[in-house]
């Protein structure tokens, strides 16, 4: 079993980095776990969105 993090600035980057990854491989995904932190900079919010993957690459 193998793990793949991914970390955005924006939710649809995340999308695409998780389409991109399960796309790129013969891979058994076992579990996607999703998080969103926000955090307050001067004036500004920042978001950071990440997902972490648990996967098998399949046996050809």
């Amino acid at each position: 079993m193998q793990v793949k993090i991914f970390d955005e600035n924006h939710e649809k980057d995340l999308e695409k980095s998780i389409n991109s990854f399960i796309n790129s491989g013969n891979y058994d995904i076992i579990d996607i776990k999703y998080q969103v932190a926000i955090g307050i900079f001067s004036e500004e919010q920042v978001y950071c969105f990440s997902a972490m993957i648990l996967y098998k690459v399949k046996e050809v």
